[in-house]
């Protein structure tokens, strides 16, 4: 199977994302689809083998719309955006039409005051009011600036379906042709006894109010992209890059991997790559979030569209286009944008028989109260207010507008968020469990004790630890980087091991000049049946002091024993205190042992601790949580969390930890800012709350709209909903729908510290 995405146009409701689901689905070779109606876009799951992209497109096409595919490159340099260069075009044309009907509406409307008001206004001359000129006045609108209804309920109905084109079309159409028998056949009307009005007025403002919803829903839609559009900012345009001994300047899209590029200060650095001469400091705060620049040097990595800020380097490209840090942050933020929440499910049911039951509704309408008054006029305005002021777009709308604006708002706080689904259970959590190493801690943990057994002389030190750091070289754990840069600040050269092996939460063993070398936990030795008993005193005290001690092995006897400190982060106490406000239950899951990890836990105020558990045991400890019934938060940085992160509800992973870990997360913290945990939960409650408030609006405006245009108050109060002010409602409900989503962009978090 194959994944797509592609950018949709012409939808003008939710009906319209419902029918091009099915369009593509009816292609053979598809196995999944989602259409998200905000973000115009369409996830494909498709076999290669059965079909292809071109036989989608064409599905879609056929169906009434068009789809097309950006090119990624074009995406992550920005130097043409399709999309935005689409929906200026279209606010364009709508501009242009809206001007049009607007003028003309106007002229139509002060003919018709004196038959609106029933009095006579003097300035306004009869033959303004005039049903001939109204007809040609009329005509132009409903058949000009218009058409799109029209185009677009033709197209549905080749398809047996229906969307909102259709209810404005058929009540417009309505008013406009039932306005063409008085205009002609006048004497008819009164030979009946009735007065012979045109509703051309109806029709024109209609339409216009209409596109003036469309233009301004248009608009806000495209400002829910915002945060897209910042990130591609964010690139530089030009790289400086060092060829045949010259330097030149060229296009971002031409760097190629392995290009020397040279960086100057107070200029963005153009991709990722590793310095390989001269050294500065760097502003990262666009990926890290932390205002205080990084000093740099030669075997350091650099990422692109941070900034140089003081000295001068030359990096090699290490990843370019499509594979930079940032176009990874614009992938996952397009994918999260385009997904759907499970919150949407209802929305999408109901737009799926929304329209056929207005449409059914209206019919009754007319049948109605045309049997019941004996009033063609009373049945044609009240049919004609049911389907105008039906408006399945605020269905529609009320998810995907806030979820695109959230997950926008999460990566500028750097906060990555995969998917709406993730976004959605976020707000639901009741548990948050913390990785303690690199998670609570800096993940920078440092030597600070190396004790031997007794009568070991110095220059046997240095060979135990020669030998220790040799085999912790090959491990991707801190401890194990501890090590080796302790054993480097002494100036021990490091040899090459033999059948290395990382034993998951318990410690490395490898061959180091024909030596069996193993270090690990204290409870491995045990396991090992290696005896501990001549260090057991330096243990117990190292332990008591909150440090992680490991214990090295030569030929399976005990040597020696590391004490190794990890600072806790500024950070943690006051995100955990915050997590704790908010009505979380904290808890800490670590491999260390027991005494290390509550002594870690009560400086941050934590109560609750697991430890000495191993990876395998970290996901069936998140499933024990589970088990009591809470939504359970994982939040880890390593390869050894990996499991425990897929198990968790919502995996949170520390951006600045293991790729492994990341990607089986559902959520990554760029930074590794504990506080950022608190950001993401109070980032879903917001969104959360702002959806019901949209869901809430779309579904009451048309329980109670379509009952009181079908005249439902009339019994009561005398009194019926003139069509104008149905279209008005119409027009813009899904714009206040947008306009609300758009108020998360105010959205910031808030903390006790």
């Amino acid at each position: 199977m194959e994944n797509t995405t592609l950018k949709l146009r012409g939808m003008s409701c939710a009906s319209c994302a419902n029918n091009i689901e099915e369009a593509i689905r009816s292609v053979p070779g598809v196995n999944a689809c989602s259409v998200n109606f905000g973000a115009e876009q369409a996830t494909i799951e498709y076999n290669p083998q059965q079909t292809n992209l071109e036989d989608i497109q064409q599905a879609i096409e056929e169906a009434g719309y068009s789809a097309y595919s950006l090119q990624e490159q074009e995406m992550i340099t920005g130097e043409t955006d399709a999309e935005q260069a689409a929906r200026q075009a279209e606010s364009r044309k709508l501009k242009r039409r809206l001007i049009f009907g607007g003028v003309v509406t106007t002229i139509l409307v002060i003919g018709g005051l004196p038959m609106m008001t029933g009095v006579h206004i003097p300035w306004i001359p009869a033959w303004l009011h005039h049903p001939v000129l109204q007809l040609i006045l009329t005509a132009l609108i409903q058949f000009w600036s218009g058409e799109s209804f029209y185009q677009g309920a033709w197209k549905t109905f080749k398809r047996h379906t229906a969307t909102m084109d259709t209810l404005v079309a058929l009540g417009t159409s309505a008013a406009f042709f039932y306005s063409l028998f008085p205009t002609f056949f006048p004497g008819f009307f009164l030979n009946q006894g009735l007065s012979p009005d045109v509703y051309y007025e109806i029709s024109a403002v209609v339409i216009t109010l209409i596109l003036l919803g469309r233009l301004l829903e248009n608009r806000a839609k495209g400002q829910t992209s915002e945060a897209i559009r910042k990130l591609m900012g964010l690139q530089a345009k030009t790289a400086r890059v060092i060829r045949n001994g010259q330097e030149i300047d060229i296009p971002i899209a031409e760097v190629g991997l392995g290009d020397v590029i040279l960086v100057r200060p107070g200029e963005k650095i153009p991709v990722d790559g590793e310095i390989i001469d001269g050294s500065s400091t760097i502003d990262e705060a666009m990926v890290t979030g932390e205002s205080l620049p990084v000093k740099k040097q030669p075997g350091d990595e650099v990422i692109g569209a941070t900034i140089n800020k003081t000295g001068s380097f030359k990096f090699r490209a290490t990843r370019v286009g499509k594979d930079t840090f940032l176009a990874q942050i614009v992938k996952l933020v397009q994918q999260a944008q385009g997904s759907k929440a499970p919150i949407q499910k209802l929305a999408d049911r109901v737009t799926g028989w929304f329209v056929p039951v207005v449409i059914a509704i209206a019919i009754a309408t007319f049948i109605i109260w045309y049997n019941i008054m004996g009033n063609v006029t009373m049945a044609l305005i009240t049919t004609v207010g049911v389907l105008i002021i039906a408006c399945p777009c605020a269905l529609g709308l009320a998810t995907p507008t806030s979820i695109m604006v959230g997950t926008g708002k999460g990566a500028e706080n750097g906060i990555l968020i995969k998917g709406a689904e993730s976004l959605e259970l976020a707000h639901k959590l009741k548990t948050i469990v913390l990785d303690k190493t690199g998670t609570i801690t800096q993940g920078k943990p440092t030597v600070t004790d190396f004790v031997t057994v007794n009568g070991t002389a110095n220059s046997n030190e240095l060979n135990l630890l020669r030998l220790a750091a040799s085999v912790e070289r090959y491990s991707e754990h801190p401890l194990a980087e501890a090590v080796v840069q302790y054993a480097q600040s002494q100036g021990v050269e490091l040899s090459d091991s033999q059948d290395f092996e990382a034993i998951a939460g318990s410690g490395v063993q490898g061959y180091v000049s024909n030596q069996w070398v193993q270090i690990g936990t204290h409870r491995w030795m045990n396991e090992l049946g290696i005896d501990t008993i001549a260090l057991q005193e330096h243990w117990d005290r190292l332990e008591y002091l909150g440090k992680t001690v490991i214990w090295i092995a030569v030929n399976s006897k005990v040597q020696g024993i590391m004490g190794i400190a990890d600072a806790v982060k500024p950070s943690s106490v006051n995100a955990i205190r915050t997590l704790q406000k908010m009505g979380l239950s904290v808890v800490m899951l670590t491999g260390d042992n027991r005494r290390t990890a509550e002594v870690i836990a009560r400086e941050v105020g934590i109560k609750r601790v697991f430890a000495e558990v191993r990876p395998d045991q970290k996901a069936e400890t998140v499933e024990k949580l589970q088990l009591e019934g809470k939504i359970v938060a994982m939040v880890g940085d390593g390869i050894n969390d990996a499991p425990a992160l897929a198990q968790a509800d919502v995996g949170m992973a520390i951006g600045t930890g293991t790729d492994v870990a990341i990607a089986a997360s559902d959520i990554t913290l760029i930074s590794g800012d504990l506080l950022l945990i608190v950001t993401a939960i109070q980032l879903s409650r917001a969104t959360i709350r702002n959806i019901r408030q949209n869901l809430f609006f779309a579904f009451i405006y048309n329980v109670a709209g379509i009952p009181i245009a079908a005249g439902i108050l009339f019994p009561i109060f005398g009194w019926l909903l003139n069509p104008i002010i149905a279209g008005a409602a119409m027009a813009f409900s899904s714009v206040s729908v947008v306009t609300n989503a758009l108020r998360l962009r105010n959205f910031r978090p808030k903390t006790i510290g």
